[in-house]
């Protein structure tokens, strides 16, 4: 319900700020007494739909591209007296040379400015100050309106899927724990990590943008984390995929069951995985130091434990990686530690 409500509130943002920063550029293009003040608003609007980063680098883009097709319309334009002749053949150039140099969300607001060009076949001084006038004026108003852009509430819902991880995980490892005494489950366990997986990619992308609508350089933690549990449902991938192959299971698969249960109440955001990857480090010691299975069945049974126990410590290591990876700032901010 919250991410819906988040979800209708961007959309009502960015339709507000796209309707003001359309309206507002083509009113200052008209004050300015500008030729084709109404494009003002198209490229406003088009600068409009990024993130603050985002808008920064493409309005940045478009002001230099823009020389390249002020040039390019005076080469072409001039020569050819259809009109479409000259413009598909300056489009062929224009989105060659963008997509070539990845800069294909330069190509929309260029080509309106060629169209400007292809118009009045005026290539002086003044026009080509009129159609740069137009392109500052469009990026300019959609990168003031872009720092608004409800990071807060943003945050405030990443969080809150971070806990939903962090219990989706828990209860997952709880029924393979159940798995490992024998009980049968009436879900499916496999079928849930794969659904939650697909969650989890989008938590990543909602990271992302999130760390492209503000100035710190910092949220890349929100971006490590969820992709540090990403690598973690990938493993449990693997470990349900052994705990199902199991036959026969041996006696030590309920001493691993407790181990699950323990280490699925550190699955948390601030915990350093050290004392748990400790205790599997003891577990392991102590299934070696048993005696060999007589039976073929009990053998493969123990070998399959100890390729759990295994998933289970890259489990772990997933999670000590993460935290060795934050600096003194993040612990600072996101751990709340001096």
């Amino acid at each position: 319900m919250e991410e819906r409500k988040y979800k209708a509130g961007k959309i009502l943002l960015v339709a507000v700020k796209t309707a003001i920063g359309a309206s507002l550029a083509i009113y200052l293009a008209e004050c300015l007494r500008l030729q084709f003040h109404t494009s003002a608003g198209i490229i406003a609007l088009l600068s409009v739909l990024t993130t603050k980063w985002g808008t920064l680098k493409l309005s940045l883009l478009r002001i230099v591209t823009f020389l390249f097709t002020a040039a390019a319309c005076w080469l072409l334009l001039q020569y050819f007296r259809g009109d479409w002749i000259g413009f598909g053949i300056f489009l062929f150039f224009l989105v060659g040379i963008c997509e070539w140099l990845d800069l294909r969300g330069t190509v929309s607001v260029n080509a309106v400015i060629a169209t400007h060009f292809m118009t009045v076949r005026d290539f002086s001084v003044e026009f080509v100050c009129n159609e740069l006038l137009l392109v500052l004026l469009g990026v300019t108003i959609a990168f003031v309106l872009n720092l608004f852009q409800g990071n807060r509430t943003y945050q405030k819902m990443i969080i809150e899927n971070m806990r939903y991880t962090e219990q989706q995980l828990q209860e997952i490892l709880e029924k393979l724990a159940l798995y490992l005494e024998g009980e049968s489950l009436e879900s499916s366990v496999w079928d849930e990590i794969i659904a939650f997986e697909k969650e989890l990619r989008g938590f990543v992308e909602q990271a992302w943008e999130y760390q492209n609508n503000t100035w710190h350089f910092h949220p890349g933690y929100y971006i490590d984390y969820f992709e540090m549990r990403l690598k973690q449902y990938g493993i449990l991938h693997s470990l349900h995929y052994e705990i199902k192959k199991i036959r026969t299971i041996p006696a030590y698969a309920a001493v691993v069951a407790d181990y699950i249960r323990y280490m699925k109440q550190y699955v948390v955001e601030m915990n350093r995985p050290d004392s748990q990857i400790q205790r599997l480090h003891g577990i392991i010691e102590g299934m070696k130091q048993e005696e060999l299975p007589k039976s073929w069945e009990l053998f493969e049974g123990k070998a399959k434990i100890y390729h759990i126990l295994m998933d289970l410590e890259e489990f772990l290591i997933c999670k000590k990686r993460f935290v060795e990876g934050l600096d003194e700032k993040k612990l600072r901010i996101y751990w709340n530690r001096e």
